[in-house]
């Protein structure tokens, strides 16, 4: 079913052109969620139209309600103020929407006539690098618009543009011969722990020895000339790395497709060719820039995009235009979108531009979005750290929040088994670190706390998991077979609460509309949690089990827990049955 605010919207439009003829075109109509408590929505129509219509707005909106007249729809419409419409739902037609959402795999969420080809770019790690908390933010922000693309019934294509290629290996690799040779040729193995150690000590070297210096820059040449042994000890190391990042990303239940910078190095010749064939270039210093008006420093002078560096080699202004290019000519994206930190927002803006002055990206026919988050913050309000002082690895982060909430399950739960709670104990702690995320503004800082994140009140996953546990007891107590309820009945809702609930189940779509627009992962967050307090509330205030109405309580029951699991699933949450 569409949503009510796109029904709404259509009945005004053609009761607009009813009422007012004369007018010309499509009127620009806004129905929004009333900001009042006299209403379920409010249309400002008469507003708009007084002026072209040299009436007075009150007189507009009387014509408009009469123009609408009586609508299974529409319970009532009032006239408020100078011309505001307040539009209150009916109950019937509330019921039928929840209804159709227990009818519907998929909610009553309709799919596009048109499928778009969404590819979706985040966590991106540096090779050889452990991942860390500021990987968590890109890492689960994209993961969940991934997920609500694919929810819509759009082709996702999920990309971990991982950082694998460049003069780091070349040092990495001149280190490990000399001081790993074993683990280069294949005849022992290491892990990710002593890649990073080594590659700290490789960069001190390669900044204080000019000898190994030397070396590293021949290993870098033999690498991009594509020498077996360079490249096998190249693949070694990302497959050490790529063995850690799976860790993490099994634990976060997140799925990724790598496509690294050595995937586009075979195009970066064809890039900077094409770019001066198109006089996009300048040479500066001996490097091949592209200089774009508005990107200014501090001290005023035109930033350069550098597309390759004075001794030929390429870096990721590069990579990044050779990566826009592909997405769109060659994997034909209707919409692309950049999952980063916010200090990379000039970096991609100048991307953007040069695509744009090479051909490459025409905004009328792709639409690209950079999704940018602000830091996570320890409870000093400083970048958060672990104990020790230093960048706290998100393994490390991942497996700490799992241990506090083991031990609130054995304190509130000491019934259950050893197994039982420690499953129950990494469902809520990965779920309370990736909630505690997503409800924050992507673009603020947050401060990261265990304690509150794990808390059962307030907006936490806790909190929401615990309204869905409620959920399936009622099922369990009233021996519910929902299927065989279905067939005997439907829902009618009556009860002031449960019409609140209903109007709330029924917005779902439209939250998703403004998620898929904005990409804001709190507009979720912020959805269920209230929709856990209208559940609450009816739970308060409406008996089910043995009540005159106990089928469709049942049944609206079913539809909270199913929008509840979908929103939870998009966010990446796993739920429970019990707690």
């Amino acid at each position: 079913m569409k949503t009510p605010i796109t029904t709404l919207a259509e009945k005004f439009k053609a009761a607009t052109l009813k009422a007012f003829p004369q007018l010309e075109g499509s009127p620009d109509l806004v129905v929004e969620l009333s900001p009042s408590t006299h209403g379920h929505y409010q249309a400002n129509s008469a507003m708009k139209l007084a002026k072209p219509l040299k009436q007075n707005p009150r007189q507009v909106a009387e014509a408009l309600v009469r123009a609408i007249g009586t609508d299974p729809l529409i319970d009532k419409l009032e006239i408020a103020g100078p011309g505001f419409i307040n539009i209150t739902l009916s109950a019937d037609y509330l019921s039928q929407f929840v209804d159709s959402v227990i009818r519907d795999p998929h909610l009553s969420i309709e799919i596009p006539q048109k499928k778009q080809r969404i590819i979706v770019e985040f966590s991106s790690p540096n090779t050889a690098k452990e991942l860390h908390v500021g990987h968590l933010r890109s890492t689960i922000i994209g993961d969940s618009l991934a997920r609500l693309f694919e929810f819509l019934g759009h082709d996702v294509v999920r990309l971990n543009h991982v950082g694998d290629w460049g003069t780091q290996f070349g040092m990495l690799i001149a280190y490990m011969k000399e001081t790993a040779p074993d683990v280069l040729s294949g005849k022992s193995t290491t892990d990710l722990t002593h890649l990073m150690t080594w590659y700290k000590a490789a960069k001190a070297k390669f900044d204080a020895d000019p000898e190994f210096k030397k070396r590293s820059q021949q290993e870098v040449v033999a690498l991009q000339g594509g020498q077996p042994d360079a490249l096998k000890a190249w693949g070694i190391i990302c497959d050490i790395s790529r063995k850690a990042y799976q860790e993490i990303y099994d634990l976060l239940d997140v799925k990724l497709n790598e496509r690294g910078e050595s995937f586009y190095n075979p195009m970066l010749p064809g890039i900077v060719a094409d770019l001066e064939h198109k006089g996009l270039v300048t040479v500066s210093d001996g490097a091949k820039c592209i200089f774009l008006e508005g990107f200014r420093n501090r001290e005023g002078n035109i930033l350069p995009l550098m597309i390759q560096k004075s001794d030929g080699g390429y870096n990721y202004d590069t990579t990044d235009m050779a990566a826009l290019r592909h997405r769109i000519e060659t994997e034909k994206a209707d919409r692309i979108i950049y999952v980063t930190d916010v200090g990379q927002s000039t970096h991609f803006q100048m991307i953007f531009e040069a695509g744009k002055k090479a051909g490459y990206y025409d905004p009328a026919n792709t639409r690209i979005d950079h999704v940018t988050f602000g830091l996570v913050l320890g409870t000093d309000g400083k970048k958060f750290r672990s104990r020790s002082g230093d960048t706290e690895k998100l393994i490390d982060l991942l497996n700490e929040a799992v241990v506090h909430a083991l031990a609130i399950v054995k304190e509130r739960s000491p019934e259950m088994s050893e197994s039982e709670q420690q499953h129950l104990a990494e469902i809520l702690g990965i779920d309370a670190v990736k909630y505690s995320d997503l409800s924050s503004h992507r673009s603020s800082d947050y401060t990261f706390s265990y304690e509150r994140m794990l808390r059962f009140d307030g907006n936490t996953a806790v909190f929401l998991l615990y309204a869905y546990v409620r959920i399936a007891g009622i099922k369990r107590k009233v021996q519910a077979d929902i299927e065989e309820v279905k067939k005997k009945g439907k829902v009618k809702l009556e009860h002031p609460s449960e019409i609140a609930l209903g109007l709330h189940l029924a917005q779902f779509g439209e939250v998703l509309d403004a998620l898929a627009r904005d990409l804001l992962p709190n507009r979720m967050t912020d959805y269920l949690y209230e929709l856990a307090n209208k559940f609450n509330a009816f739970f308060r205030d409406c008996r089910v089990e043995g009540s005159p109405q106990q089928d469709s309580r049942v049944l609206l029951c079913e539809a909270v827990a199913a929008t509840m699991h979908q929103g939870l699933t998009i966010l990446g949450l796993k739920t429970v049955e019990r707690m």
